[in-house]
């Protein structure tokens, strides 16, 4: 299961995330689009194998008030579904 998501994240593109965070109704501005990627490239698998390391209010300062709230519940949310995966 790690080399399937590791080969989607070594092709995941700024597009893709912005993509994404419009489906779920968050409209980022490039400056939080480009830290969005920025921390997914770098930080995707030491998240994965330990999700309670994300602490999203230290990167509270990185978003608009309605993006940080809406982030941190799709955070929420995924983590609920899908942390019986990871």
């Amino acid at each position: 299961m790690y080399s399937l998501i590791e080969r989607y994240m070594n092709k995941i593109t700024k597009e893709d995330v912005n993509s994404f965070a419009l489906k779920k109704n968050i409209s980022l501005s490039e400056d939080e689009l480009t830290f969005t990627y920025d921390f997914i490239k770098k930080n995707w698998d030491k998240i994965l194998s330990n999700p309670n390391i994300l602490n999203l209010n230290r990167y509270k300062d990185k978003y608009s008030e309605e993006n940080f709230i809406k982030i941190n519940e799709l955070f929420k949310e995924y983590y609920s579904k899908y942390r019986m995966f990871i």
